[in-house]
């Protein structure tokens, strides 16, 4: 089984191949250029090193956020389109990978709490918490977005004097503000910290196994809010009829 996974979903972009839950290959880009323009020939890159075409793909991997608006559009769709082009008769080869579940793939195997965030700017985070014991990894809740006092308060509560590892672009902030209201934090080496396709790529291994491939048409970007700009304009809407 290859699995080509993209994650698009912060500055920097990631494609991974994987055949049989090893990853194969894997490359990081973040060097200014947008990720419509580097996406699709770093995949055809990664599949040369392997000596595969992407007609030789079996499911297509994406997260599909939470994340940069612009970015989860722009991976859903070359995702989408490769899957379009090579569609396996009668399979569903698409594969949708949460971001903050990929995070929490990140740290696999470090026993303890993680809390996958990733910045949602004015004080918010995009997070989801999970729980690794003895190689078995536990999903604590849903995505959300969610205030860092929220989740400092929830931390305390639910989980106190349990070691939290952060994971995700958000760590600096979370870093800052968990630690100030005494949530207890082990540092997480930065190699692990944020987005990358090889994790997408493990995760969408195991929903394959699940059976939670779906087609190219029900592939489609999740968002935990509104775009800021849609948020701005419902605001206006609402201030003008209080006027």
């Amino acid at each position: 089984m290859k699995i080509l996974a993209f994650d698009s979903t912060a500055r920097a972009a990631s494609v991974a191949l994987s055949e049989g839950g090893r990853v194969l290959a894997y490359t990081v880009a973040d060097n200014g250029l947008t990720h419509s323009e580097i996406l699709l020939p770093m995949a055809e890159d990664i599949c040369r090193t392997a000596s595969l075409s992407i007609a030789d793909i079996d499911y297509y991997a994406v997260t599909v956020g939470p994340g940069s608006f612009t970015g989860v559009r722009i991976g859903v769709a070359v995702a989408k389109g490769l899957a379009f082009r090579y569609p396996e008769e009668g399979k569903a080869n698409c594969v949708a990978v949460s971001t903050l579940e990929a995070l929490g793939e990140n740290l696999f195997g470090l026993n303890g709490i993680y809390c996958a965030v990733m910045d949602a700017r004015r004080g918010e985070v995009y997070n989801a918490l999970f729980c690794c014991e003895n190689g078995t990894l536990t999903r604590l809740c849903a995505d959300r977005a969610i205030s860092l006092s929220a989740l400092s308060e929830e931390l305390l509560t639910l989980y106190k004097d349990i070691p939290v590892r952060l994971v995700g672009d958000g760590y600096d902030v979370a870093f800052s503000a968990l630690g100030a209201a005494g949530v207890p934090l082990l540092p997480t080496p930065e190699l692990l910290r944020l987005q990358n396709a090889a994790s997408v790529a493990k995760c969408a291994a195991r929903l394959v196994k699940e059976g939670k491939a779906v087609s190219d048409t029900a592939l489609s970007p999740v968002y935990l809010r509104l775009p800021q700009a849609e948020r701005e304009r419902l605001e206006k809407e609402k201030n003008s009829q209080k006027a």
